[in-house]
């Protein structure tokens, strides 16, 4: 397996890749990894996000809705 550790700008490890194929490999051995994945949204989800929030900052401007602190915007990523 040849995995690559991540690190920070500091030089602390913070994440590691897994390649593909040895991705799937694990997941056929642990079946419970499989729960850990996320699917990738579509093109069509992401633009029809983008319009959403592109209507919430339009909302905003007009005073018709609060603005919310960037940290609760950054949470939901």
């Amino acid at each position: 397996m040849n995995l690559q550790v991540i690190h920070d700008s500091k030089g602390n490890p913070t994440g590691v890749f897994i390649p593909m194929q040895d991705w799937k490999r694990l997941k056929k051995r642990y079946t419970e990894l499989a729960e850990y994945e996320v699917e990738e949204s579509t093109k069509e989800q992401l633009i029809a996000e983008l319009k959403e929030a592109i209507q919430e900052l339009k909302a905003v401007e007009r005073g018709e809705k609060q603005a919310r602190p960037l940290a609760d915007l950054l949470n939901e990523l």
